[in-house]
């Protein structure tokens, strides 16, 4: 054998030797120049979180239909128009409620007729009890009295005729049969007298009090049916009234100064937009004005970090031409049904605050970010750098010998970057990306992850070492 094949079969095997001994230090040797790094530092960190959202007021005046039934739409106001106080902004379908106006008025003149025929009765009766107390008893019991009194007489002069008649019948001087028949006269008007004493004390007692009870008892009649026609009259006038402010609120007005909206321009609202000739229903937002001095912006925050959410926190809002600060005013406990609109994600309603500030209308797009969490001078890594391993997370640092796996322990992140707790110093450069261009990155990336049971039962820290602060505030 030659001298120089021999020469490379020497430099070959020690070649080998050395890369056998830089990858099982942990060491690779791909050229820097094929991947970027960053520099690890010390500096600020915000976890936010960011969500889209519409400028909504939290004081709205909602115009409704107000028309029993529903209506037909004739004319509405444009959206966005500057209107005040008794200015018109729907006019609604009028001719239905017309018709039953008109039939209305006459259900409540024939009611008036009857209230005025049962007042008379009524009348009537009261009168006939007064005229039978104060005039017709008086009048028999005045008759019977005056009977007697004549009977009476008649009696007295009955037993003088007798007691005349009785002395000359001694006297020889009157026949017997015409001392009998002075008798019969006088039998005769004794009963007369005690038949009309009867009837008196008939009149008294059982006549007069059963004409009376009669006579009330048609009155309490006539007042029952005068009370049941009051009701009647009561209640055709009542709809009578009600048809009429149905008309009235056929002409909806604003009740304040404002810009008119639509319901649409405020997120929390899934009404149509009205327009002529749409059919609306009772109790129906048709249109809103808003207080522009109470602006807020609603957003669905998902339930991955609804839980660290707090009110107060505070939210930067990115609008058109203009950055806000705002607070985190109130967090829904219910969510938002989820479905195949909503991309079946779950998200929970986040009321965002928003200053007092000219130039906000309802309907303006708007970013949020809710400051979950604040750090100061914590030692940062960028999200793109680390790998999530079976053993924990790790990174790849790159120096002067070459790049080498580090495991670091991480905390709170904002989905750019990450905090670091322990396994980087400040100054050392880290691999971005490093399953893109380092084989070892892609080959610990692809293990499958231990499951949370077999680690528990192994006692391993399983996902304690991995996870961040965030993620345990939850």
């Amino acid at each position: 054998m030659s001298i120089k094949p021999l020469l490379i079969l020497i430099a070959l095997a020690i070649t080998g030797t050395g890369l056998s001994l830089i990858l099982g230090s942990g060491w690779t040797t791909e050229p820097q120049n094929t991947f970027m790094t960053h520099t690890i530092q010390r500096g600020r960190l915000s976890v936010t979180v960011t969500e889209n959202g519409m400028l909504e007021s939290s004081n709205n005046e909602e115009i409704k239909c107000m028309v029993k039934g529903g209506s037909t739409v004739l004319w509405v106001i444009e959206t966005g128009t500057f209107v005040k106080p008794e200015d018109e902004l729907v006019r609604l379908d009028t001719s239905l409620i017309e018709d039953n106006i008109t039939q209305q008025k006459i259900n409540y003149e024939r009611a008036v007729a009857n209230q005025i025929i049962a007042k008379s009765e009524v009348d009537v009766a009261q009168t006939t009890v007064d005229e039978y107390l104060n005039g017709t008893y008086i009048e028999e019991r005045n008759t019977i009295e005056k009977q007697i009194f004549d009977a009476e007489e008649q009696v007295k002069k009955t037993q003088l005729s007798f007691e005349s008649a009785e002395r000359l019948a001694s006297k020889g001087m009157f026949r017997l049969l015409q001392l009998e028949g002075q008798q019969f006269a006088v039998d005769s008007a004794r009963k007369d007298l005690a038949l009309k004493n009867q009837q008196l004390a008939t009149l008294q007692r059982y006549k007069r009090t059963k004409k009376l009870q009669e006579l009330k008892s048609a009155l309490e009649a006539a007042k029952a049916r005068l009370a049941a026609e009051d009701a009647s009259l009561k209640l055709e006038k009542d709809r009578l009234e009600r048809d009429n402010q149905q008309l009235e609120n056929c002409i909806i007005r604003a009740k304040s100064e404002g810009m008119v909206i639509f319901p649409s321009a405020a997120e929390w609202k899934e009404t149509p937009d009205i327009e002529e000739g749409a059919v609306v229903r009772e109790q129906q937002t048709l249109l809103m004005i808003p207080d522009l001095g109470t602006m807020q912006v609603k957003v669905g925050v998902h339930e991955s970090k609804v839980g660290r959410l707090k009110q107060g926190m505070r939210a930067e809002i990115q609008l058109q031409d203009s950055n806000l600060i705002g607070e985190v005013s109130d967090i829904a406990e219910v969510t938002r049904p989820a479905g195949w609109w909503t991309g079946n994600m779950v998200k929970y309603d986040t009321v965002i605050q928003l200053p007092n500030q000219e130039g906000l209308k309802p309907g303006m797009s708007a970013v949020v970010d809710i400051v979950l969490a604040e750090y100061k001078d914590v030692l940062k890594i960028p999200v793109a750098a680390i790998v999530e391993t079976s053993s924990g997370y790790v990174c790849w640092v790159s120096d002067a010998k070459g790049v080498s796996k580090r495991p670091i322990q991480v905390g709170d992140t904002n989905d750019e970057f990450t905090i670091v707790k322990s396994g980087l110093q400040d100054g050392e450069k880290v691999v971005l990306d490093p399953t893109a261009f380092i084989e070892a990155a892609q080959i610990e990336a692809m293990k499958p992850m231990p499951t949370k049971d077999s680690s528990a039962e192994e006692g391993e820290p399983g996902e304690s070492g991995a996870a961040t602060d965030g993620e345990k505030s939850a």
